[in-house]
């Protein structure tokens, strides 16, 4: 965990504030509890949360690491499309002065 957490990793820590039990969730969100079940599932299959078990209680935590590969992933993809749209943008341009 050398890695420092991003400005955008730290918003979303606080406002999912994750260190809590998973039927915590349903009192703070209005979706039922089998919902915010699948939901958590989701995000830790996606390793955006870490998820402890301690007897019967499954403790949720934030995972800032796997938050910034989203974050570059994000980054990447949306530089490769502006490209592509630039491109695109030239060539209808190039298009019209044809015309």
């Amino acid at each position: 965990m050398g890695q420092a957490i991003t400005p955008k990793a730290k918003c979303l820590k606080k406002r999912l504030d994750l260190d809590r039990l998973s039927r915590e969730f349903s009192l703070r969100f209005p979706v039922s509890p089998s919902a915010i079940s699948q939901h958590l599932r989701v995000l830790r299959e996606a390793r955006l949360v870490k998820m402890e078990k301690k007897a019967q209680k499954r403790i949720y935590q934030f995972n800032p690491e796997a938050v910034q590969e989203l974050e570059e992933w994000v980054r990447q993809l949306t530089e490769l499309w502006n490209q592509r749209f630039e491109a695109l943008d030239k060539l209808l341009e190039e298009d019209q002065h044809k015309s």
